[in-house]
C-alpha cells in the first residue's frame, strides 16, 4: 500500500541501531550505516518495553503483579478510544542478512537457504508490535492491553527462494478492527539483483485482552482516509466473514456435503479386495499409503527461555516447530525436499504455558499432483491428570518435484481428515 512505512515512535527507542556498511550484492542501501532502523533482534525488546515486561525469568511474578495495576487504564467501551489511521500503525523491520553476516547462523539452514520457521516467528512478533502501534495511547508510559494471536489466516509465498546472504524488509498495518480483534498484514520482501522482491503477504489476526490476559480488551476503531483504504478494510470484512462461513461448515460440527460423501465412498470402494467381495477386506491400491503411515510425532519440553512477554510460550515457537515438523513429514513422505507454497488457517486455542509438555503430531491429510497438505495438532500433557487439551492446528501447503503416492484413509476419521485437508489444499490454491 505504502512505499515507506515509518513509526518514529516505534523507531525512537532504536535510533542507535544501524547496519554495516553496503557494498556488495545482497545489501540494501537503506540498510547501509547511518540509516536507523528497527531491526528484527528488537522488535521483542521493544514489545517488553511497551508492556513492562522483564528480561529476567525469575521477575516475572512482581512484573506481572505490577501490570495487573494497569487495568484500570482500560475503556469501558470502544467510543471511549480514539480512532486511529492506518498509516498510524505502519511499520518497518529490517532482517540485515547480507549486511550483518553474523546473523546468518540462526536464519541458515543445510540446504543453504533461510529457515521458514524463523521467518514465522518475526512475522509473529512484528504482527503484535503493528497492533500495539495501533493502540499506543501516548499518556501512558505502559500499555495496559495484553495482545495476543488468535489465528495466522493466510500466508501465500511469492517466491520459492529465500537467500540467506541477501537483506529482508518487513513491511505492515492494521488492515482492519473489530471491537476487540485487529488483522495485521504484512509483507516480506527480499533485496537481490539491485531491488527489492517480493517474497509473502501474512494475515494475522489478534485479540486484546486485560492485563491478565483474562478477558476481552476494547481496541481503538479505525478511521479511513481514502477510497483505498476502505477496499482494504472491505477486504477484511470478507477475511472475516469467509472464517465464519468456514467455522460453521467444519467437518467437526457438520456432515460432509454431497460431493464429499461420494469422494470418500469412491476411496473406500477403491481399496475394497474384488477376490472377497467383503467390506472387511482392505487392499492398497497401486501408488498409494495408508493415512496412518504418513505421520511424524514430536515432543517439545517448554522452558522459560521460549516464553512471550506475557510469561507463556511464544506463538512463534509454536509456529517454528509445527512448520519443521511438517515439513519433516512432508520430506520423509515425498522422498524429496518440499517447498512451502502456503500457510493457512493456524488456530489458537489456548495458552501453553512454561513448563507444558508439548506433544505435537503431524499427518499428511491429502495429496494432488506435486503438492502434499500437512496437518499438525498440537495439545498439552498434563503429567499429573494425564489428560490431553488441544492447543493449536496448523495448515501446511507443499510442492514437490517427484512424483507422490497417494495418501488413503481407512477409517471414518481419517477420511474427515481427508476431506479437511482437501478443503485447506482447495482454499490454498485459490491465490495462487
Amino acid at each position: 500500500m505504502y512505499n515507506k512505512m515509518f513509526s518514529p515512535r516505534v523507531l525512537k527507542s532504536v535510533a542507535s541501531l544501524t547496519c554495516r556498511a553496503f557494498s556488495q550484492q545482497g545489501k540494501a542501501p537503506d540498510m547501509a550505516e547511518g540509516n536507523a532502523y528497527l531491526l528484527v533482534t528488537n522488535v521483542r525488546n521493544r514489545l517488553r518495553q511497551i508492556v513492562g515486561a522483564s528480561t529476567n525469568w525469575n521477575d516475572h511474578q512482581q512484573a506481572m503483579a505490577e501490570r495487573i495495576s494497569l487495568s484500570k487504564h482500560l475503556a469501558n467501551s470502544q467510543e471511549e478510544l480514539p480512532a486511529k489511521t492506518m498509516k498510524e500503525s505502519e511499520i518497518e523491520v529490517h532482517l540485515p542478512l547480507g549486511t550483518q553476516p553474523s546473523l546468518r547462523e540462526k536464519y541458515l539452514n543445510f540446504h543453504n537457504s533461510v529457515r521458514f520457521g524463523r521467518i514465522l516467528e518475526d512475522l509473529d512478533s512484528i504482527a503484535v508490535l503493528i497492533c500495539y502501534s495501533h493502540t499506543w495511547n501516548k499518556e501512558l508510559e505502559r500499555s495496559p492491553l495484553s495482545i495476543v494471536t488468535a489465528l495466522v489466516d493466510k500466508i501465500d509465498m511469492r517466491r520459492n527462494i529465500i537467500y540467506p546472504d541477501c537483506d529482508i524488509k518487513f513491511t505492515g498495518h492494521v488492515t482492519w478492527v473489530g471491537k476487540t480483534s485487529i488483522e495485521a498484514k504484512m509483507h516480506m520482501t527480499q533485496f537481490h539483483d539491485g531491488a527489492y522482491t517480493p517474497v509473502l503477504d501474512a494475515t494475522f489476526v489478534m485479540v486484546a485482552r486485560d492485563p491478565e490476559n483474562k478477558r476481552a480488551a476494547f481496541v481503538n476503531p479505525l478511521k479511513l482516509e481514502n477510497p483505498e483504504e476502505e477496499k482494504i478494510f472491505q477486504q477484511g470484512e470478507i477475511n472475516k466473514k469467509r472464517r465464519v462461513e468456514l467455522s460453521t461448515a467444519s467437518l467437526l460440527k457438520v456432515a460432509p456435503t454431497a460431493e464429499e460423501r461420494t469422494l470418500v465412498h469412491s476411496l473406500f470402494l477403491n481399496t475394497l479386495d474384488a477376490k472377497t467381495v467383503s467390506f472387511r477386506s482392505r487392499i492398497l491400491p497401486p501408488n498409494s499409503v495408508w493415512m496412518e503411515d504418513a505421520k511424524l510425532k514430536g515432543l517439545e519440553i517448554c522452558h522459560p527461555q521460549e516464553r512471550n512477554i506475557f510469561n507463556r510460550i511464544f506463538g512463534g515457537f509454536l509456529m517454528r516447530k509445527a512448520y519443521e515438523l511438517g515439513w519433516a513429514n512432508a520430506c520423509a513422505f515425498a522422498g524429496c525436499r518440499p517447498i512451502l507454497v502456503a500457510v493457512d488457517d493456524i488456530v489458537f486455542r489456548k495458552p501453553v504455558e512454561i513448563g507444558s509438555l508439548l506433544l505435537l503430531s503431524s499427518q499428511v491429510c491429502y495429496t494432488e499432483g506435486h503438492h502434499v497438505q500437512v496437518r499438525v495438532h498440537t495439545e498439552v500433557l498434563d503429567p499429573l491428570t494425564r489428560q490431553h487439551n488441544t492447543t493449536n492446528v496448523f495448515h501446511f501447503t507443499f510442492q514437490v518435484e517427484n512424483p507422490i503416492p497417494a495418501v488413503v484413509p481407512q477409517s471414518y476419521g481419517e477420511s474427515m481428515l481427508y476431506l479437511d485437508g482437501k478443503r485447506h489444499f482447495d482454499e490454498a490454491m485459490k491465490s495462487q
